[in-house]
């Protein structure tokens, strides 16, 4: 089968299903191009690295690498990116107006009631996919270092006023003494 219809099916399947945001979508995008052999896990956290630094929701800045990757051309990354958006694009146009035609309605009341918790458990289960020997380390004293770096960064930015902008320099400039 040709890549580009692959692609187009996986995005297809990943914008239909990626509520919650890109942090949502993570598993659902790991199972799509890992999981299929088209990048590796340690291009897969590499690209969620990168689409996190750059402005953009994490899902179309990933859909846009990975397309581009899989295809070796700008028209796979223009291929998987409209893909994407299309399905949610789509979902949203035809149910905006009902929503908010029956918004104090008890069934769309209950329907997002129960979304919510499903968002909360996708994006959990994201936070446990980037817990993997390419983000923390194989070896012992690596992999303390990391543990010790994310948790110091959790605390701070939970515990503290500190903006996560200066956690992140700050984390960064240890990682390059550390490592």
């Amino acid at each position: 089968m040709n890549v580009y219809i692959k692609l187009i099916w996986a995005y297809l399947k990943i914008g239909l299903f990626g509520f919650g945001g890109g942090y949502a979508m993570l598993s659902l995008i790991q199972s799509e191009v890992v999981n299929s052999g088209w990048i590796s896990n340690q291009m897969f956290t590499d690209i969620v690295a990168i689409s996190q630094m750059t402005p953009g929701p994490i899902g179309i800045n990933s859909a846009t690498y990975i397309g581009y990757v899989i295809t070796g051309s700008v028209w796979g990354s223009i291929v998987a990116t409209i893909t994407v958006v299309l399905p949610p694009f789509v979902l949203v146009l035809l149910s905006s107006h009902y929503i908010s035609q029956h918004k104090d309605s008890a069934l769309i009341k209950g329907a997002l009631t129960g979304l919510r918790p499903v968002v909360v458990g996708l994006i959990a289960s994201a936070a446990l996919l980037l817990m993997n020997s390419e983000n923390f380390g194989v070896e012992t004293m690596e992999r303390i270092a990391s543990i010790l770096i994310c948790l110091a960064s959790f605390c701070v930015v939970y515990f503290t006023r500190i903006h996560p902008i200066w956690v992140i320099v700050c984390a960064g400039i240890t990682g390059y003494f550390v490592f």
